[in-house]
């Protein structure tokens, strides 16, 4: 019978296996979470913005300002033609033959504000001042003669 093939003996001389190797760690990639919070805080200060953004507009269309509108002068025969915007439409007004001084307050809400004021007077002319206030924003014009006109806006 033929002998069993030798094997050299595992291990050292004691015939014992060595201890496995220590399992290499693999470096974990930081890249992607910090990628991942860095999307979070972008995406959640968009939000935070939309919201903020939202609430002050809402706010804008509920605040109530009143428009102070007043005509004085020495002419007779005066046409005043006045505009505002009234939740967000525009609301016009033709006054003619007005007798001064003459003056008007309105209230007004919406985010679109403002309008015009425009005096103008006759064939006997004259002379006319108009003013107006809106949110602590006053405009003045002032003619004088026949056929010319005043005007008031941007406020």
């Amino acid at each position: 019978m033929p002998e069993p093939p030798a094997y050299p003996p595992q291990g050292g001389p004691q015939g014992w296996a060595a201890p496995p190797a220590p399992l290499q760690r693999t470096k974990r990639r930081k890249w992607p979470w910090i990628v991942l919070v860095v999307l979070i805080l972008l995406v959640g200060g968009c939000a935070a913005l939309v919201v903020g953004i939202g609430h002050e507009v809402d706010k804008e269309l509920k605040r109530e300002v009143t428009v102070e509108y007043e005509v004085t002068g020495d002419a007779k025969d005066v046409t005043i033609t006045y505009s505002s915007y009234r939740d967000g439409r525009l609301s016009q007004n033709q006054l003619a033959d007005v007798d001064l001084p003459w003056s008007k307050k309105e209230k007004t809400r919406g985010f679109v504000r403002g309008g015009t004021l425009a005096v103008t007077t006759g064939a006997s002319g004259g002379s006319v001042h108009c003013e107006v206030t809106a949110d602590g924003t006053t405009r003045t014009a002032t003619a004088r003669g026949a056929f010319v006109t005043a005007t008031c806006s941007g406020f």
